[in-house]
C-alpha cells in the first residue's frame, strides 16, 4: 500500500523536488509526515529518477528545514488538554519523521554528509559531560535525531563521530529516569550498536568503569538494548566485546535478579542470562569469566564437554527465577526441589568444591525472602536453613555474606516462628529448631581462620536493629547451642553485651530473661578467656538483670561457677585501667580481693563534705562478683571442709566488715565510704537472696547472716546519729536517708528470722529514731520562713517515721510498748495531711539546684513527703480500725482524729490522688481499703468519687509499667473487698451499680492489659472462700449479688491477633523448659493468661458445697445465667464458624454447666431442663453438641424421670429436627448408662428402638449413620438383659444391622460407617467415668478440633494456687483411656449445618455428609431406565443446559462437576472418555451422580462438529474464558437452552473452538491469583443458570429449595 500510494504521488508530478515542498507545506499531521516518509523511501530505491544533486539538495532541504525543526516541536501541545487518541497521532508524526530523516541522509549524499553535520548538531544540543540540562524536549529531539542518522554514518570515517555519539547516549541512558533517558537507552544505543566494534567498546567501556553511580536499572535497561550486539546468535561473528567474559556485567544481572522492588529490571536480567546462555551453547567455545576469586569458580564459564549439565543447570535455574514472579506459594513449591538439584549440580563430589559460582544461588534465596509474600519468604529461610541437613557444601564467602545480611534481616520477622499446623503450644518454634541446627552444623564446618570473624559479624549484625522479642529469643538459642570453641575475643564479648542491650527494650520479661540466659551461655561457650580479662567478664555479667535471669542457685548460677572455675588460671591480663583502678590480675581470688579493698577505699579527690551518692552499679558488681568467688570455691572443696568456704568469704569481705564495725565509733570516716560499704551490704543481701537460691541449706547465706548480724550494733548506731544529729540536710542526702531505711529495714529481717532477743540492737534505734523524727516534725510547725536545710530535715523525719511505721505494722513484735495510743499515734491522728514542703528562699534554690548528686526536682520530694504521711495513716487505721464510726455524725471524744473523722479523711485521700504521680498513690489505696467500708452506707457519694478517682489513674496506666499491677491490686482490694460489695448490694443505691460498671471497665480492659481480670477475679474468689467448718452467709451473700462477675471469668477469653499468640506460643515453650532456663526460676509466673481467669472460676466453684443453700443458690443462679447467655449468643449470629468468638464462648458455657452439674436437683432442673432440651435444636458446632450430649446422658441418668421429655423431642417433625436429630441419637448411642437407674427398662428399650428406627431410613446418608449406631448400642443393651422379644421391631432391627454390617465393597459408605463406630463419643467416651475437669478442659476440645487456645491442661490447675484445691482430686484427672486417644477423622455435622464448620473437614467428610437417594429403596429395574424417565420417577427436574468437559483431564475435576450437574438438574454432561467414570477419584467426588445424570462422549477432536450441531438446535454456546470482550458473569442473562464450554485446566478453551462461541462470559475477581478452579467456574456459572431459570418461572418453593441446596453444597465446597 505504501509503495503504491508513492508511485501515485511520482505520477502526477514528474519534479520529485516540487513534490517534496508540497509535502512540506502546511500544518504537520500523521498523515502528511507519513506520506512524506513513503515517498522519501521510495525516491532512495529508485536514486536514478530526478538527476543526483537536485534530489539531494531537495533532501537536506526537507531534513534541515522541516524534519529537524518538527523533531524539535515534539514537546509542544496543541492548545487544550490532548486525549489519547492525540498522544497515539503525535507518536506516529514523531516515528514517521524519524524514519524520513534517515532517508534523507541518505538521498543527501556528496562530499558534505548530512548525515554527520546533523550528528554534530545534535551532539551540541545535548552538551558537554556534566553541564546543567537544556529546554524541555531538546534533548529527546537530539536522540531522535541521532538515532535516526546514527546508521548513515561511516564506521571509518566518522568514527570519532559515532564513539562521542555512543558516550553521549550512554551518560544520557544512565542519568536517570526521564524520557531521553529512555530514548537513549532503547533508540539511540541500538542504532549506534550497528556502527561497528569500535561504538560498542565505547559503550562497554563506559558501562563497566566503576566510577559513578552504580544504578543496576539502568545499565540493565542499556544491556538488554545492546543485548543482540553484544550476544549476536551463530553463525554471526562477535565483533564486539564479549560481555560473557566480564564480571562486572554479571555482578549486574545477579544484582537485577536479586532486586525486589522491580520486576522489569529482574526481566532484562533473565533475558540477558538466558540469551548469554543461549549463544554460548550455539557457539560451543568455551568461555571463563575474568579471574577467579580464590580457589572459587568464576561467575560464568562455558565448556562444550559439559554442555548438557550447564544447559540442565541453567534451564532449571531460569525456570525457577520465573517461577518466583508468580509469588503464589502453590505454583513455587513444586519447583523448589529443582532448587535442590541445582546444588547438586554446583558441587562436584570428586573434589569437594563449587563448580558453578553460589552467588548464583544466593540471588534465588534472596528474591524469595525479599517477597512481599509471607509464606514465600518462610519458605525460603525453611529451605536454606535445610541444606546442611542432607549436603555438605563447600565453604564460600558467599555464604557467610548472605547469612549475615538477607538472611538475618528476614529472621528479624516474627511471624516465621509461628507454629506449623498442628503442632501443639509450647512445643517450640519449628524455625527456630531449623535455625539452631543450622547454625551448629555450618559453624561447625567453617574454616577455623574464618569462624571467629564470622562469629563476630554474626553477633554485631544482631545489635545492627531493634529486634523483636521472639527472634532475638532463637537466635540467641542459636548461639548458645554452637559447640564450644575459642572464637571471640574482647571485641566478640563488647558485641554480645551490646546484644543484651538490645533484649532489654522487649516488654515480654521472660522471653527477655530467657534470651539473656542463652546469651550468657553463649559466652561461655564462645569466648577465649586468654583473650580477656576478669574485669571484662564482669563488666559483661554487669549487662545481665539477676532478678532476670542470673540468679544464685539457677542452673545457669552453677553452670557459670564452673566456667570461672576451669578458666581461672587462664585469664587475660586488661589493657585498660578498671573503674576502681585494680591491678589486674588472672586468679579470681585475687582479684575479688582486690576488687573489695578498692571499691571500700575512698577516693583521694572525695574530701567535700556534701558528696553525692555513689553509684550502686559498682556495689552491685562486686557483690555479684564476691558471691561468684565464694561458690567457686565451694564447688571446689565441696568433698573438704566447710570452713574453707567460711574463710573465703571472711578474707572477701574483711574490709567492708572492718568498715562496718567502726560506724558507730569513727566519726571522721569519709562519708562516700560509708555509702559504698552501706550499699555493698544491701546489695550482698539482696544477691544472695535471689528467687531460685535456697536459704535453709545456704551455707555462704549463713555466713553472710551471721557477719552481718555482728556488725548490726555499730551500722544502727551510726544510722541512729546520722537521723538525730541533724547531719541529713542536703540535697544530696535524700538519697542517702533511703539508703540508711533500706539497710535499716533488712536487719530488721534479719533478726526477726533468727528470732527477736531482748536488748536487740534495732530495737534501741526504732524508739529514739521515732522520738526524734516526731521532735523534729512538731518543732518546724512554727510557721518560718522555710529553709533548705529544715525542709530536708522535715522530708528525712516523714520518711524515717514511714519506715517505722512499716516495720511495726509488718512485725508485730515492735509494738511491744505501742499498744495504746502513745505520742506517735497522736501525733500522727492531727498531723495536717497532704502538708506539701514549700520550696526554700530564693538564694537558697539555686544551691538546690547546683547539687548535682540529685535526680530529683522539687515536685517529685514533696510528692514523697504526702507519700510518707499516707505510709504513716495506713499504719494508724489498721492498728486502731476499729474505733473507726460509721458516720461522723457520732459524738467522740476526739482522741486520734485522723481516725475518728473517717469522712474528712476519705475527702483528703482524694486530694492526695489529685496531688500524688501515679507511682505514689498506693499507701493512698490502703487507707481507702479501710476507710470505705465504713462510710459506704453513709457517704455514698463520696465512696463513689473515690472510685471513680481511683479507676481514672488505673486506667491511665500501661501494664508495662512495675508500678501497674501493685497499684492494680490496692484498687481492687478496696473496691471489691467483700464489706463494700455486700453493704453496695444490701443498700442497692448508685455505689452497687457504679462497682458493676467499673467491674465490666475492667473485663474490657483485659482484652488489651491481659491479666487484669485475673487480679479482679483471684481477689474476689478467695475472699468468698469459705471454709467448710465455719459456715459465713455474709461472704458468699455478696458473690450471689454479683453472680455476674463469676459468669464473665467463666466464659472469659478473646480470640487474639497473630503476633499475640506468637508471644503466648513462645512463653509458653520456655516454661516448658522449667529449671533448664534460669529465667523460669527466677521470674515469678504471674499466671496472667486468660486461662487463668477460668481456672480460678472453676476451681472456686468446685469448693462451693451443693449441701449449703448459699453456695446452692448461687451455682444454680449462674447456670440460668449461663443459658440465657447461650440462647442470646446463638441468637446474635445464627452462622458462626469454628473456633470463632462464638464457638469459643458457647464452649465454655457448657463446659461450666458441666461443672455445675453434681449441684443440680430434680427441682432445678425442672426449671431449666426445657432450655437444655431446646439447646439440643439449634445448629452448633461439633464440640458444643459433645457437652450437651454429654450433659443430657447425665440428666436422663440421674433423673429417669425426664425421660418422657426427651422421647417429645423426637416427635417435633422432621422439618424441625433436620438440623439436630443427630443429637439426640447421639444421646440415645448411651442409653445403657441412661437405663441403670431404671427398674423397668423393657418399655425404655422399645421406646428407644421405636424412636431410632424411624430415621434408620431417612434419605440423609449422615443422619442414617447416627440412627444405625444408636441402633446398635441399643440393640447391644438388649442382648445384655436378654430383652430380645418385641415382636416386628425384632426382625426389622436384625435386617437392617445385618445389611449395614455386610454392606459389599470398599466405597465411602462402608468406610465412614467403620469411621463413626470409632469414633472417641461411641467408642471410648464414658458419661460417668470421664466426668473429670481433665475431659471438659482438655479432652474433648482436643479430640473435636478446638484450637489449642482452648485446651486448659490440668497441670494449669494443679499450678494455679490462688485457690486451693478441693478434697476430691481425684476428680481433676480421666481414669479411662480416651486421654491416649488421637482426633479422628469423623467430625459430628448435622444435615443442613450453616455454622461454616465444614471450613477444617477433612476431604472424606464432604463425602459422609450427602446422601445417595433413594440407594436402598430402588429396585434393581430401576437402573436400566434411560435417564430422562428415571429422573421422571424420582420426580426429577432436567433443565435444558448442556454441560461440556471434553477438554477437562483430571478425575477429581470431573467427578465434582459430574456431582454439581446432577444436583442442579442439568441435562447432560460432555466427557472426553465413558471410561472416566471408572476411577475412583472421580467415584469417590460424584458419589454416585452418573448414574443419575446422563453422560456423552464427545472426543476434543469431534468438539467442533458437535457445538456446529448444538448451534442448529438453537443453542448458544457460552464459554468460560477471559477475553477482550468476554461478558461479566453478573451482567449476563442465560438463555434457557445453553451450552457452557468448559476450558483445559491449563490451557483454557483452544484458539479454534473460541472462534465457535457465541459468548465469553468471565467470573468478577477481586484478588491477585486472577485464576479458579475449573470445576468451581463451571459450579459458579451452573448455579447462576439455574438461579436466573428459578427467577423465570416464578415458584417460590423452588427457588427456596434451590437457595437451600446451594448454600448447602458451597457449604460442602469449603
Amino acid at each position: 500500500m505504501e509503495w503504491v500510494l508513492a508511485e501515485a504521488l511520482l505520477a502526477q508530478s514528474r519534479d520529485p523536488r516540487a513534490l517534496l515542498r508540497t509535502l512540506c507545506r502546511g500544518e504537520a499531521s500523521a498523515e502528511r509526515v507519513e506520506t512524506l516518509r513513503f515517498l522519501l523511501r521510495r525516491l532512495e530505491d529508485e536514486g536514478a529518477r530526478a538527476g543526483g544533486d537536485a534530489l539531494s539538495e531537495a533532501a537536506r532541504e526537507v531534513a534541515t528545514g522541516y524534519l529537524v525543526p518538527l523533531l524539535r516541536g515534539r514537546g509542544a501541545r496543541p492548545a487544550g488538554a490532548p486525549g489519547p487518541d492525540a498522544a497515539q497521532a503525535r507518536g506516529r508524526e514523531l516515528t514517521a519523521a524519524g524514519a524520513a530523516l534517515r532517508s534523507c541522509a541518505r538521498l543527501a549524499g556528496g562530499p558534505a554528509p548530512l548525515a554527520a553535520a546533523l550528528a554534530e548538531e545534535a551532539l551540541r544540543d545535548l552538551g558537554a559531560p556534566g553541564s546543567a540540562p537544556g529546554p524541555a524536549g531538546v534533548a529527546e529531539a537530539a536522540v531522535d535525531v541521532l538515532a535516526a542518522v546514527a546508521p548513515c554514518l561511516r564506521p571509518r570515517e566518522d568514527a570519532p563521530l559515532l564513539e562521542r555519539a555512543a558516550q553521549a547516549a550512554l551518560r544520557l541512558a544512565l542519568a536517570g529516569d526521564g524520557e531521553a533517558a529512555a530514548l537513549a537507552a532503547g533508540r539511540l544505543l541500538p542504532a549506534l550498536g550497528r556502527g561497528g566494534a569500535a561504538v560498542l567498546r565505547a559503550v562497554w567501556g563506559g558501562l563497566v568503569a566503576p566510577a559513578g553511580p552504580d544504578r543496576v536499572d539502568l545499565r540493565l535497561q542499556v544491556l538488554s538494548a545492546l543485548a543482540e550486539r553484544l550476544f549476536p546468535e551463530p553463525p554471526a561473528r562477535q565483533t564486539g566485546p564479549d560481555a560473557r567474559c566480564c564480571p562486572r556485567f554479571w555482578r549486574t544481572v545477579q544484582a537485577g535478579l536479586r532486586r525486589a522492588e522491580d520486576a522489569l529490571t529482574r526481566k532484562r536480567a533473565r533475558h540477558l542470562l538466558q540469551r548469554a546462555v543461549r549463544v554460548s551453547a550455539g557457539r560451543g567455545a568455551a568461555c571463563t569469566c575474568g579471574p577467579r576469586e580464590g580457589n572459587g569458580p568464576s561467575l560464568f564459564w562455558w565448556s562444550e564437554k559439559k554442555k548438557d549439565e550447564l544447559l540442565k543447570f541453567w534451564e532449571n535455574y531460569i525456570l525457577i527465577m520465573e517461577t518466583l514472579e508468580g509469588n503464589q506459594i502453590h505454583v513455587i513449591k513444586p519447583v523448589l526441589p529443582k532448587l535442590n538439584s541445582l546444588f547438586e549440580y554446583a558441587v562436584s563430589e570428586e573434589n569437594a568444591c563449587w563448580i558453578f559460582h553460589p552467588s548464583w544461588h544466593m540471588c534465588v534465596y534472596k528474591r524469595m525472602l525479599e517477597s512481599e509474600n509471607k509464606i514465600l519468604t518462610k519458605e525460603g529461610v525453611t529451605h536454606f536453613l535445610e541444606l546442611y541437613e542432607t549436603k555438605v557444601l563447600p565453604f564460600s564467602p558467599e555464604f557467610s555474606e548472605f547469612i549475615i545480611g538477607p538472611l538475618m534481616d528476614a529472621l528479624s520477622e516474627s511471624s516465621l516462628y509461628s507454629r506449623s499446623p498442628g503442632q501443639l503450644i509450647g512445643s517450640g518454634s519449628p524455625l527456630g529448631l531449623k535455625l539452631q541446627k543450622f547454625l551448629v552444623t555450618y559453624i561447625s564446618l567453617l574454616p577455623e581462620e574464618i569462624k571467629s570473624s564470622f562469629l563476630l559479624q554474626f553477633i554485631q549484625k544482631m545489635t545492627s536493629r531493634h529486634w523483636c522479642a521472639v527472634p532475638i529469643l532463637f537466635l540467641s538459642k542459636a548461639l548458645a547451642s554452637v559447640p564450644r570453641c575459642k572464637a571471640l575475643g574482647l571485641e566478640g564479648l563488647l558485641a554480645l553485651r551490646d546484644v543484651l542491650q538490645c533484649t532489654m527494650i522487649t516488654h515480654q520479661i521472660l522471653l527477655r530473661g530467657a534470651a539473656q540466659c542463652y546469651l550468657l551461655q553463649t559466652a561461655m561457650n564462645l569466648v577465649d578467656v586468654e583473650k580477656v580479662s576478669l574485669s571484662d567478664v564482669s563488666a559483661f555479667l554487669m549487662s545481665l538483670r539477676q532478678e532476670e535471669s542470673l540468679g544464685r542457685g539457677t542452673s545457669l548460677w552453677t553452670e557459670l561457677c564452673d566456667w570461672l572455675h576451669v578458666n581461672e588460671s587462664c585469664f587475660g591480663q586488661s589493657s585498660t585501667c578498671t573503674s576502681f583502678g585494680l591491678h589486674e590480675t588472672s586468679s579470681l581470688n585475687a582479684y575479688v580481693k582486690n576488687l573489695v579493698q578498692e571499691y571500700i577505699k575512698a577516693p583521694v579527690w572525695e574530701t567535700e563534705e556534701k558528696c553525692g551518692m555513689p553509684d550502686w552499679s559498682e556495689a552491685r558488681l562486686v557483690a555479684l562478683m564476691v558471691l561468684l568467688a565464694v561458690d567457686v570455691e565451694g564447688t571446689k572443696s565441696q568433698y573438704s571442709e566447710k570452713r574453707i568456704t567460711q574463710n573465703v568469704l571472711r578474707i572477701f569481705l574483711d574490709p567492708l566488715l572492718d568498715a562496718l564495725m567502726k560506724l558507730g565509733t569513727n566519726a571522721y570516716m569519709p562519708l562516700l565510704k560509708t555509702d559504698r560499704c552501706l550499699q555493698l551490704l544491701l546489695k550482698l543481701l539482696h544477691t544472695c537472696l535471689f528467687k531460685g537460691s535456697s536459704t535453709q541449706d545456704d551455707e555462704v547465706f549463713t555466713l553472710l547472716q551471721n557477719f552481718v548480724m555482728s556488725a548490726t550494733e555499730s551500722i544502727s548506731d551510726f544510722i541512729l546519729r546520722r537521723f538525730t544529729m541533724n547531719e541529713l540536710n542536703s540535697v544530696s542526702d535524700l538519697d542517702r536517708c533511703h539508703l540508711y531505711l533500706k539497710v535499716l529495714t533488712e536487719l530488721t529481717q534479719l533478726h526477726l528470722k533468727v528470732g527477736w532477743k531482748s536488748g536487740n540492737p534495732i530495737w534501741r534505734v526504732i524508739s529514739p529514731l521515732k522520738n526524734t523524727s516526731i521532735r523534729h516534725l512538731q518543732d518546724m510547725d512554727s510557721g518560718q520562713e522555710p529553709t533548705l536545710e529544715k525542709q530536708i530535715q522535715r522530708l528525712v523525719s516523714m520518711a524515717a517515721l514511714a519506715m517505722v511505721c512499716e516495720a511495726t505494722d509488718q512485725k508485730p513484735e515492735l509494738q511491744l510498748d505501742l499498744l495504746d495510743a502513745g505520742p506517735m499515734e497522736r501525733f500522727l491522728a492531727s498531723f495536717q495531711l497532704n502538708q506539701t514542703l514549700q520550696k526554700p528562699h530564693p538564694e537558697e534554690q539555686s544551691s538546690f539546684f547546683e547539687e548535682s548528686s540529685s535526680s530529683q526536682g522539687w515536685g517529685k520530694i514533696a510528692a514523697q513527703y504526702i507519700h510518707d504521711q499516707w505510709v504513716c495513716l495506713s499504719f494508724l487505721l489498721k492498728k486502731y480500725h476499729t474505733l473507726i464510726p460509721a458516720s461522723e455524725g457520732e459524738h467522740l471524744e476526739l482522741i486520734l482524729p485522723a481516725v475518728q473523722m473517717p469522712g474528712r479523711t476519705l475527702q483528703s485521700a482524694l486530694d492526695a490522688l489529685t496531688i500524688l504521680p501515679s507511682d505514689q498513690v498506693l499507701p493512698v489505696f490502703c487507707c481507702m481499703k479501710i476507710l470505705v467500708p465504713k462510710l459506704l452506707a453513709s457517704s455514698e457519694s463520696l465512696c463513689i468519687e473515690a472510685f471513680d478517682m481511683a479507676w481514672k489513674i488505673i486506667s491511665s496506666l500501661s501494664n508495662t509499667q512495675l508500678i501497674f499491677w501493685s497499684n492494680l491490686k490496692a484498687f481492687v482490694q478496696f473496691v471489691f473487698d467483700t464489706k463494700v460489695l455486700t453493704i453496695a448490694a444490701k443498700i442497692k443505691g448508685q455505689a452497687y451499680f457504679k462497682i458493676k460498671e467499673i467491674m465490666y471497665k475492667m473485663i474490657e480492659m483485659s482484652a488489651v492489659k491481659t491479666g487484669v481480670f485475673n487480679t479482679l477475679i483471684s481477689y474476689c474468689c478467695q475472699s468468698w472462700m469459705v471454709p467448710a467448718s465455719s459456715v459465713s452467709q455474709g461472704s458468699l451473700s455478696s458473690a450471689n449479688n454479683y453472680s455476674e462477675l463469676v459468669l464473665e471469668a467463666c466464659i472469659f477469653g478473646t480470640v487474639f491477633r497473630r503476633d499475640q499468640r506468637l508471644v503466648q506460643d513462645v512463653q509458653t515453650f520456655i516454661e516448658n523448659l522449667g529449671h533448664d532456663c534460669a529465667a523460669n526460676v527466677v521470674i515469678e509466673n504471674t499466671k496472667r493468661e486468660d486461662h487463668y481467669v477460668r481456672i480460678c472460676a472453676v476451681k472456686f466453684l468446685c469448693l462451693l458445697d451443693g449441701s449449703n443453700m448459699s453456695h446452692k443458690l448461687l451455682m444454680e443462679d449462674l447456670a440460668i445465667k449461663l443459658l440465657d447467655k447461650d440462647e442470646v449468643v446463638s441468637k446474635s449470629r445464627t452462622r458462626y464458624y469454628v473456633n470463632s468468638q462464638q464457638h469459643r464462648v458457647k464452649n465454655r458455657i457448657w463446659q461450666i454447666l458441666l461443672v455445675l452439674f453434681p449441684s443440680f436437683d430434680q427441682n432445678f432442673l425442672n426449671r431449666i431442663i426445657d432450655k437444655i432440651f431446646q439447646a439440643g435444636f439449634i445448629n452448633n458446632q461439633a464440640s458444643i453438641k459433645y457437652y450437651i450430649e454429654w450433659i443430657i446422658i447425665l440428666i436422663l441418668h440421674k433423673f429417669p424421670q425426664f425421660l418422657p421429655k426427651f422421647w417429645d423431642c423426637f416427635s417435633y417433625g422432621e422439618e424441625n429436627l433436620k438440623t439436630s436429630i443427630c443429637t439426640f441419637l447421639s444421646v440415645l448411642s448411651h442409653l445403657d448408662i441412661i437405663t441403670q437407674n431404671i427398674s423397668e427398662k423393657k418399655l425404655t428399650l422399645k421406646q428407644a428402638l421405636s424412636a431410632v428406627l424411624q430415621w434408620c431410613f431417612h434419605p440423609n446418608f449422615s443422619v442414617r449413620l447416627y440412627a444405625l449406631v444408636a441402633l446398635k448400642k441399643i440393640w447391644s443393651v438388649c442382648k445384655t438383659w436378654h430383652i430380645e422379644e418385641f415382636g416386628a421391631l425384632t426382625s426389622i432391627v436384625e435386617s437392617s444391622l445385618n445389611q449395614v454390617e455386610n454392606m459389599h465393597g470398599a466405597g465411602n459408605a462402608k468406610k465412614n460407617w467403620q469411621r463413626i463406630q470409632d469414633h472417641f463419643f461411641f467408642a471410648t467416651f464414658h458419661p460417668l467415668n470421664d466426668y473429670c475437669l481433665e475431659t471438659i478442659f482438655y479432652i474433648f476440645p482436643r479430640l473435636s478440633g478446638l484450637v489449642e487456645d482452648e485446651w486448659i491442661a490440668i497441670n494449669k490447675f494443679t499450678r494455679f494456687t490462688d485457690i486451693p484445691l478441693d478434697a476430691g482430686l481425684q476428680w481433676y484427672l480421666s481414669p479411662t483411656q480416651l486421654r491416649e486417644l488421637k482426633p479422628g477423622d469423623w467430625a459430628q455435622q448435622d444435615i443442613g449445618s450453616n455454622s461454616g464448620e465444614a471450613d477444617n473437614q477433612p476431604e472424606w467428610t464432604d463425602v459422609q455428609k450427602k446422601s445417595t437417594p433413594g440407594k436402598n429403596t430402588v429396585p434393581d429395574a430401576d437402573l436400566e431406565l434411560v435417564f430422562p424417565d428415571r429422573a421422571a420417577k424420582l420426580g426429577k427436574s432436567m433443565s435444558r443446559l448442556i454441560v461440556v468437559a471434553s477438554l477437562i483431564d483430571k478425575p477429581t475435576n470431573l467427578g465434582g462437576l459430574c456431582r454439581t450437574c446432577e444436583v442442579f438438574g442439568a441435562s447432560a454432561l460432555i466427557v472426553t472418555s465413558l471410561q472416566s467414570i471408572n476411577d475412583r477419584q472421580f467415584q469417590h467426588l460424584s458419589v454416585s451422580a452418573e448414574q443419575w445424570l446422563p453422560l456423552v462422549e464427545v472426543k476434543p477432536p469431534q468438539l467442533t462438529d458437535y457445538l456446529q450441531q448444538k448451534k442448529s438446535e438453537g443453542y448458544t454456546i457460552i464459554g468460560v474464558e477471559q477475553t477482550a470482550k468476554s461478558v461479566d458473569l453478573t451482567q449476563y442473562c442465560f438463555p434457557e437452552k445453553s451450552l457452557l464450554l468448559l476450558g483445559n485446566e491449563r490451557e483454557g478453551i483452544p484458539a479454534n473452538l473460541i472462534q465457535q462461541l457465541d459468548v465469553c462470559v468471565e467470573i468478577p475477581q477481586q484478588g491477585i491469583i486472577r485464576s479458579l478452579n475449573v470445576h468451581v467456574s463451571g459450579a459458579l456459572l451452573i448455579w447462576e443458570y439455574t438461579r436466573q431459570q428459578l427467577l423465570r418461572q416464578g415458584d417460590p418453593s423452588h427457588q427456596i429449595r434451590a437457595f437451600s441446596e446451594t448454600s448447602y453444597w458451597f457449604g460442602q465446597m469449603k
